[in-house]
């Protein structure tokens, strides 16, 4: 069997290298966190790349529950900082603890219009796909 896409490694080294080596560009798209019920539902889209002020709910882990907003986005470490997600040190500081994006679910997006664009054109190709596969 060949594969589908070229440019994409099967091995399982070169796979790990390419995640590793990966632009911020490629990592932001890596990132993407699913959205809420409500929200898939209200723009017809499953996940987004996760930003700064977007509010989530964490739903794995140790934080399993915890909800609030994000404060950063480190992608060299593909981790999310988030606004009540944080441990105290013995010297009493609190520091946050990064969670995963795709161990969190984005229930309000911080919308501008870049952000809009990009969910419309989402949605538009999700509708494509839906009218082409009631042809068939």
């Amino acid at each position: 069997m060949t594969k589908i896409n070229s440019s994409l490694h099967s091995s399982r080294r070169k796979s790990r290298k390419a995640h590793y080596d990966a632009p911020s560009s490629v990592r932001r798209t890596i990132m993407s966190a699913p959205l809420s019920k409500e929200l898939r539902e209200k723009y017809n889209v499953r996940s987004i790349p996760i930003r700064k002020d977007d509010e989530v709910l964490v739903v794995r882990g140790s934080n399993k529950g915890r909800e609030g907003k994000i404060t950063s986005v480190y992608r060299l470490k593909y981790i999310v900082h988030i606004e009540r997600v944080v441990k105290e040190k013995s010297s009493g500081q609190s520091v946050p603890i990064g969670v995963h994006s795709s161990k969190v679910v984005i229930t309000k997006l911080k919308l501008d219009k870049d952000r809009e664009n990009i969910l419309e054109r989402i949605k538009a190709g999700r509708e494509i796909k839906e009218k082409l596969k009631s042809k068939a």
